[in-house]
């Protein structure tokens, strides 16, 4: 075998390995605070609309979300429903409190 090939060889294998390792690190430290996949697709317009200054990362923008509460799309609340984010007992309790509060 050449030494030419024995390099890329070994360059491979490097980089192969940086990338499962970078893979694996990425995976380790997502943040605590990220929404899933199927609660940022449904709720991507009510974010853009009232917390978009937040990031997905960070713990003010579920604050933002909650202060938002009925405000939210029924998307987006079934998706925060379907993920455990909220429960479907505190979303009926909240449009009850608005609800009462708007009369």
């Amino acid at each position: 075998m050449t030494s030419f090939v024995k390099m890329a060889r070994k360059a491979s294998r490097t980089v192969l390995t940086s990338a499962v390792v970078l893979a694996g690190v990425t995976l380790m430290t997502g943040n605590a605070f990220a929404f899933s996949f199927s609660v940022q697709m449904a709720c991507a317009t009510d974010y853009y609309a009232h917390c978009s200054a937040y990031s997905l990362s960070s713990p003010q923008l579920r604050s933002c979300m909650r202060a938002v509460g009925t405000g939210l799309s029924k998307r987006c609340v079934n998706a925060l429903i379907a993920d455990g984010e909220v429960s479907a007992a505190e979303v009926s309790r909240r449009r009850g409190a608005s609800q009462t509060a708007a009369k």
